[in-house]
């Protein structure tokens, strides 16, 4: 049987919290704006055109949340509402799959493995394809 997160043992504690997290994050915007340019710009950048660190923010806040951490994000920013944010963003397969494989390339550099990269490689994929919007 797969791994399931349950309390006290969640993604977020199996990642090592939120210094790991945060690291996860920091890898996965590095992979987009190396290697995935029209990606990249969809976010909100800085002055060199990398994302911005706000965004990366964001996201930290946003995926330690999701991963059973601390309700940060929640308290700041208010309910996600993916679809709704994501809404004025066209989701195509290329995009899902340009942000896929960030996140694959992240988790490697990390070293995420074992039940829980299963189960994240899962539920990213998920999240990824409810997320687009636009055909093809």
């Amino acid at each position: 049987m797969a791994w399931a997160p349950s309390e006290g043992d969640t993604p977020y504690d199996r990642l090592g919290g939120e210094v790991p997290v945060r690291r996860l994050v920091t890898r996965f915007y590095d992979h987009m704006d190396q290697g995935e340019p029209e990606l990249a710009q969809i976010h909100e950048c800085d002055e060199a055109g990398r994302v911005s660190p706000r965004a990366r923010e964001d996201f930290a806040l946003f995926l330690m949340e999701w991963l059973g951490g601390p309700r940060v994000y929640s308290s700041v920013k208010g309910h996600p509402r993916l679809r709704m944010r994501h809404g004025k963003v066209p989701v195509n397969l290329a995009m899902r799959d340009a942000w896929l494989r960030c996140m694959q390339k992240a988790m490697d550099d990390v070293a995420v493995s074992g039940e829980v990269r299963a189960f994240l490689d899962l539920r990213f994929a998920e999240v990824a394809n409810f997320l687009r919007n636009v055909e093809g």
